[in-house]
């Protein structure tokens, strides 16, 4: 009988392992059957299989000898720095990265690139083992291809027993406390929560302190859109280029997607998007136009530092005319501080390479000692 215990022990493990290649290939085909309804039920599945089995979606792929360690506490396991204390890797200091969206919309990504998309409809934000991100942008202003966001929708995965999976989700109409179960927590010691968080009082914040995987994310609203800014730790992540399919905060938008100039002229004009769509429907006029002068005023009031922040407040009075619009920048300026990454570049987030001949590379649009009344050339980033 003993014997025939360890077989069951030893297939349930060959079992997991096999059944986490699968899922790895899956994953990888995320980008090319993006809306293939085959395809993502064969994910559904996989979820299933590793929960009739107990199986665990970080794992190995071959046979190893168990641990001869003791199984830390319930609580433990549910606390990311505790968690890393009983691994034995607190030597290892254990790095923090963020990730924003805000305006119409800019994306600091992961990686601390710094982008300005269409992305119109709906679009995955982060999708990993821990959590799925989606958020949905809508047109801002007729014959513009500026988007902002609309709605975001936060899944939390069950996770080894610290929680059962929890739906968050916001939109311009509705930004809740609870999760759409009506609960403002979730599995063991308060391992995930949600709260109204106070602070610079632009637009209502609420929250999410997923504390089991050492994550924090903050959703606005501000004005009539939201911005999202999440930090997660680096070794939760999968920067390989291969990994999830589309995910905005790994691999930035596509190609197809940036807005890749804004240019601003001495007289103020309405920055030229390249890529307008001018078929956008019925949508609401610009509030008021704004010259670059008063623009670069207005934002000096919220912004005192010519970063990217600032240029992006800029661009988003240009674009739109709506002051309040624009304080999403400020906002996202003052999440960040509140969730940095481990290696902050406030000032100056890396810009991506051109990788193609024939492209305008992204200027930084000011220096230390510039005028703002000598500002021609507005650039928030290029791929």
């Amino acid at each position: 009988p003993a014997s025939g215990l360890q077989e069951d022990a030893a297939l349930d493990v060959d079992y997991c392992t096999a059944l986490r290649a699968y899922d790895l290939c899956t994953r990888r085909q995320a980008r090319i059957c993006r809306g293939d309804l085959v395809y993502h039920s064969a994910v559904f599945r996989i979820r299933e299989l590793f929960s009739q089995h107990n199986c665990s979606s970080d794992g190995p792929t071959s046979s190893a000898k168990a641990s001869s360690m003791p199984r830390p506490a319930v609580s433990e396991l549910c606390d990311y720095e505790n968690r890393v204390l009983v691994s034995g890797s607190a030597g290892h200091q254990k790095k923090y990265a963020h990730c924003g969206l805000f305006g119409d919309p800019h994306l600091r990504t992961f990686r601390d690139e710094f982008q300005t998309c269409k992305v119109e409809g709906a679009w995955p934000l982060i999708d990993n083992r821990f959590l799925s991100v989606q958020v949905t942008n809508v047109p801002v202003v007729l014959g513009s291809s500026a988007t902002a966001t609309s709605k975001i929708t936060v899944i939390f995965k069950a996770y080894h027993g610290c929680t059962e999976q929890k739906v968050y989700q916001a939109t311009t109409e509705d930004l809740p406390l609870a999760f759409q179960d009506g609960s403002r927590s979730g599995g063991e010691s308060g391992s995930l929560t949600t709260s109204e968080r106070g602070g610079s009082g632009v637009g209502r914040q609420v929250k999410i302190q997923a504390r089991y995987i050492g994550t924090s994310i903050i959703i606005r609203r501000v004005g009539s859109y939201l911005t999202f800014a999440i930090r997660m730790p680096e070794d939760t992540l999968d920067y390989s280029e291969d990994s999830g399919g589309l995910q905005l905060c790994l691999h930035g938008c596509p190609r197809n997607e940036l807005i890749k100039e804004h240019m601003v002229s001495r007289q103020g004009q309405q920055p030229h998007l390249h890529g307008t769509n001018t078929e956008l429907g019925p949508l609401r006029p610009s509030h008021q136009v704004y010259t670059l002068e008063r623009a670069t005023a207005k934002c000096r009031e919220l912004l005192q530092v010519e970063d990217l922040y600032f240029q992006s407040c800029v661009f988003d009075l240009l674009t739109t005319g709506d002051l309040q619009f624009s304080m999403a920048a400020y906002a996202a300026l003052e999440d960040l501080k509140a969730l940095p990454p481990s290696k902050l570049k406030q000032n100056s987030p890396r810009t991506p390479r051109v990788n193609s001949r024939g492209e305008p590379r992204m200027l930084a649009a000011t220096a230390a000692n510039s005028s703002l009344l000598s500002l021609l050339l507005l650039i928030l980033l290029l791929l």
